[in-house]
């Protein structure tokens, strides 16, 4: 059971670990960069990077979408609520981790917007 709760808590630490990957994002831009584009960059990679508040919530959906599993897992006529626990956690954690992802982009998007480069997506 510890082998289960371990996996358990190293599956939700990789989900957040990927979420933060919309910080590394590059735009396409209309037109040539200029030359103040990938200081610009940085900076608002940076910004995405540091909104931590987006981890939390992956690792909120995680343990939510665990605690949803381990009751729909013992509901269920083999009574496996560390399994649902598991498969939840899984679910809600990548679905929370995706969102994050989008919501990272978007800030490095506006940001850069922000600083007056043309930003296609």
């Amino acid at each position: 059971m510890n082998t289960q709760i371990f996996g358990l808590l190293t599956v939700t630490g990789l989900l957040a670990a990927c979420a933060d990957s919309g910080a590394n994002y590059t735009p396409i831009l209309d037109g040539t960069p200029t030359v103040a584009f990938q200081n610009d960059l940085g900076d608002c990679q940076t910004l995405a990077h540091n909104q931590r508040q987006f981890d939390m919530e992956t690792i909120a959906a995680a343990v939510l979408g665990a605690g949803v599993g381990a009751v729909l897992g013992e509901i269920d006529s083999d009574g496996d609520a560390l399994g649902g626990a598991f498969a939840g956690a899984v679910a809600g954690g990548a679905a929370s981790a995706v969102d994050v992802n989008e919501r990272r982009e978007a800030i490095v998007i506006q940001c850069l917007r922000g600083r007056g480069h043309r930003v296609v997506g």
